[in-house]
């Protein structure tokens, strides 16, 4: 990604209010793709800045999942993840600090791994606040 986004920049997006539309739950239809199923809602935050939202599950494995919450740059048509929430199905490396984990997880986007020429949300710690993508979504 070209643009590198300081992490006060990513708190404000993070804390911005995303209402999601009462009937949300009713416009999730997992449409299929290659190997898994995958449906995007768009958000428009309170203060005015854009927002993705993409859901992935596999067509074999129900532990394997995503959750994305993306901004969406303006004037722009890419996406900037601001957090990724996996499911159980891979082991994960936090390069910088040499973690490995395995289990639920949930990637934060972070300056220094941008700097570092890393995917923005490379960073992520373990967590047990859900075990399916429905769960994630919460």
């Amino acid at each position: 990604m070209a643009i590198i986004l300081p992490d006060d920049i990513i708190t404000g997006l993070l804390h911005e209010r995303k209402p999601l539309p009462s009937d949300y739950k009713t416009k999730i239809h997992l449409k299929p793709r290659r190997g898994h199923k995958e449906q995007e809602l768009n958000l428009k935050g309170a203060d005015g800045n854009e927002f993705r939202i993409i859901l992935r599950q596999s067509d074999f494995n129900t532990l394997d999942f995503s959750v994305i919450l993306a901004y969406i740059l303006p004037n722009s048509n890419q996406l900037f993840r601001l957090r990724r929430y996996n499911g159980k199905s891979h082991e994960h490396t936090n390069k910088i600090e040499n973690e490995k984990f395995y289990g639920f997880h949930i990637h934060q986007a972070t300056a220094r791994y941008q700097e570092l020429g890393k995917e923005e949300d490379s960073y992520a710690i373990p967590t047990d606040h859900f075990t399916e993508y429905q769960g994630a979504i919460q």
